[in-house]
């Protein structure tokens, strides 16, 4: 069979061939520029999520596949991955890392540090904790908790930096965020229960063991109490609301095929999900 473009063999690097997993992480960014800005976000200031949202993602995307690709081609679900298949060489997707560095810099450094040194602060606080996710797995029993922290820095930056403070309000949004990562990334993370046990791996399917649906199930629970207490706290109206509620629904929907021993599209459904959320706050500010 004949190789794949480079090219494409880097969009698969990045997953930018599976936008669901890209789109996830913005959506938490998106949550705290609408509810900080009042659903009057300047231009540059969404340029700058977008791109930087990109970017870290790809950086991530990166590291985890450096620090995994011997795991990967152990495992069905990822063997397929250019580094694991070594259709693309170290040394390429290092550099390519890189550029994903570069972009992520250039979208802090619209923030100026002079001005807004808190949200300057997060952004570089961000990195390490980004860089350090991929290992996680092989040291800490909830290696989702750290990619949590890691999604909601997008939170505490972007609020930071269209207000220049953290409030009560970014608290209760970043909690969500949390919880809201721990409950789907251990959802998705079910079916491959089995391959971190062969390999020696941590994850929140492990540490939950049978009982990982109820865990999943809490985690969606808080993020859906904490959603609504800023719902409250910010005023927000019907639009809100009625977003909140169906969203609550969908959570509840998971839980129960999860109970069931299925395996829904978790990444898929959450993107949908998350959206309705931000359409629903941003109509709740008017």
């Amino acid at each position: 069979m004949p190789s794949e473009p480079l090219l494409w063999t880097v969009v698969r690097l990045l997953r930018w061939d599976k936008p669901a997993g890209r789109l996830i992480l913005m959506i938490p960014a998106l949550w705290a520029l609408v509810l900080a800005t009042r659903d009057r976000p300047p231009l540059g200031l969404v340029l700058v999520v977008v791109v930087g949202t990109l970017a870290t993602s790809a950086l991530g995307c990166i590291v985890n596949d450096l620090w995994d690709r011997r795991i990967d081609a152990r495992v069905k679900r990822t063997q397929g991955r250019p580094l694991a298949a070594k259709t693309l060489t170290v040394r390429v997707a290092v550099v390519v890392a890189l550029l994903a560095l570069v972009c992520a810099a250039t979208a802090a450094f619209y923030i100026n540090p002079e001005r807004d040194p808190l949200s300057f602060g997060l952004c570089v606080a961000a990195v390490p904790v980004i860089l350090l996710y991929p290992s996680a797995k092989r040291y800490f029993p909830l290696p989702q908790l750290v990619l949590g922290l890691a999604w909601g820095f997008g939170v505490l930056i972007t609020w930071s930096a269209a207000t220049n403070r953290l409030e009560p309000s970014t608290w209760l949004l970043w909690g969500a965020t949390i919880c809201w990562t721990l409950g789907f990334d251990i959802a998705y993370a079910l079916p491959d229960r089995e391959d971190d046990r062969r390999l020696g791996l941590h994850s929140g399917t492990i540490l939950f063991d049978r009982h990982a649906p109820e865990a999943v199930g809490l985690f969606f629970l808080a993020t859906a109490l904490m959603l609504g207490l800023l719902g409250i706290l910010m005023h927000l109206g019907l639009g809100f609301w009625g977003a909140w509620g169906v969203t609550a629904l969908g959570w509840a929907w998971q839980y129960s095929r999860l109970r069931l021993g299925s395996y829904p599209p978790v990444f898929e459904q959450n993107v949908g999900l998350g959206f309705l959320l931000l359409i629903g706050m941003a109509s709740g500010l008017r």
